[in-house]
């Protein structure tokens, strides 16, 4: 997906699909990977390539500062994840899925820290 472009209804749906099928896997406990299930992963999106060829999932845990032993885990059960996700999807081809942390949750709190900052506060007390 080049910089300017907005994804396809074909990708949005591909990814939504996938999004669903990953949420479904790590919600049943169905990776096989004790360590995996006890990060309790939660998946936020999917993008897809124009091509359908390569997924990414952004990903977060609900445990705290265990992000790198979340993407060790998914990266080790690449193979097999993808292979139960295959019989859930409505797709020709079952497309590589690369695993990334989401950190948009982070960087709104980050924002929202800022804007309670007392700088901040006094500027805009100022108006």
């Amino acid at each position: 997906m080049s910089k300017g472009s907005a994804p396809s209804q074909r990708q949005l749906r591909a990814g939504e699909l996938i999004r669903h099928a990953l949420a479904d896997i790590f919600l049943r406990g169905e990776s096989g990977d004790p360590d995996l299930e006890r990060l309790n992963p939660t998946v936020v999106e999917v993008q897809i390539s124009p091509d359908l060829k390569i997924a990414t999932a952004f990903v977060r845990t609900l445990v705290p500062g265990k992000e790198k032993a979340l993407l060790e885990a998914l990266n080790r059960n690449r193979r097999y994840i993808r292979g139960l996700v295959a019989p859930k999807l409505e797709m020709k081809f079952t497309p590589e899925i690369r695993y990334r942390v989401d950190t948009a949750l982070d960087y709104a709190n980050h924002i929202d820290e800022i804007l309670r900052s007392p700088e901040v506060q006094r500027d805009l007390e100022k108006k």
